[in-house]
């Protein structure tokens, strides 16, 4: 059985001290991918190198809307030549977040709309950040037109979700599907159309309910499967086929990779 995180930040520091042990253990439950999506500027150096010592690390390259405080204009220009430059698997990670207090709309929505640009002036996808921002996020999408990609632990209604599907996005769901009490996710997992769906772990965060708590890693990986499985009631090998299946076509992943 083969998987693929489709959002893992693994160059965060929390890896530096076992990142290989890490990486070992995340073959070792069969993820034999993982997209790396970037946060800010100064972090695409350190991103590349890290993805370049390991054919399965996949970078994508942006501006996350979280840490709007270390963007600058000039980044969007920097941003224009690394997708240039380096060719990655994607755009992001950016978006809109309206949970965390003290990050400007007007400023959000301007690095997310010029970085949408991008992605289809170079014909990637987009990584999708959408904290209760849901609504504005599809109304931007669909404003920008000519997108493709995935929002990134999907918080929304179902209706949001055929909206999304309907302009060709993916949904990626990870630990928060795993908690009892997730029930909108939960019915949103065991009932939604598998060819739109993607896996992910959002390593080092959003662990799943049985490490709650604790570091998360792309290991993990496995017990989401297996969870959503559960919900929709069919062997986990069809949800790992068909979500590694999305994540290649829509990321554009070699068709093996090295586990």
């Amino acid at each position: 059985m083969h998987l693929v995180d489709s959002h893992c930040h693994l160059d965060a520091p929390e890896f530096d001290g076992d990142r290989d042990a890490m990486l070992a253990r995340a073959r070792a439950a069969g993820v034999a991918a993982m997209v790396v999506p970037a946060i800010t500027a100064a972090s695409w150096p350190a991103l590349r190198q890290a993805c370049a010592n390991d054919a399965a690390l996949h970078p994508a390259y942006g501006l996350h809307p979280m840490f709007l405080a270390d963007h600058r204009p000039a980044h969007l220009d920097e941003l224009r030549t690394w997708l240039e430059r380096e060719k990655p698997c994607a755009v992001g990670e950016c978006g809109l977040d309206f949970f965390v207090d003290g990050l400007d709309p007007t400023t959000q929505r301007h690095y997310f709309e010029k970085q949408l640009q991008l992605a289809r002036e170079f014909e990637l996808p987009v990584i999708v950040h959408a904290r209760r921002a849901v609504e504005d996020v599809i109304q931007t999408l669909r404003r920008i037109g000519g997108l493709r990609g995935v929002i990134h632990s999907f918080s929304g209604s179902p209706e949001q979700a055929r909206q999304l599907w309907d302009m060709g996005f993916l949904i990626g769901l990870g630990g928060p599907v795993t908690y009892p009490r997730a029930n909108r996710l939960r019915t949103l997992a065991a009932t939604m159309p598998l060819e739109f769906l993607l896996l992910e772990t959002d390593a080092p965060d959003q662990p799943d309910a049985d490490i709650r708590g604790q570091r998360n890693e792309p290991a993990r990986l496995a017990a989401i499967a297996a969870a959503v499985a559960a919900l929709r009631g069919q062997p986990v090998e069809e949800i790992a086929s068909q979500t590694t299946a999305n994540a290649r076509y829509l990321f554009n992943l070699p068709a093996s990779a090295p586990l």
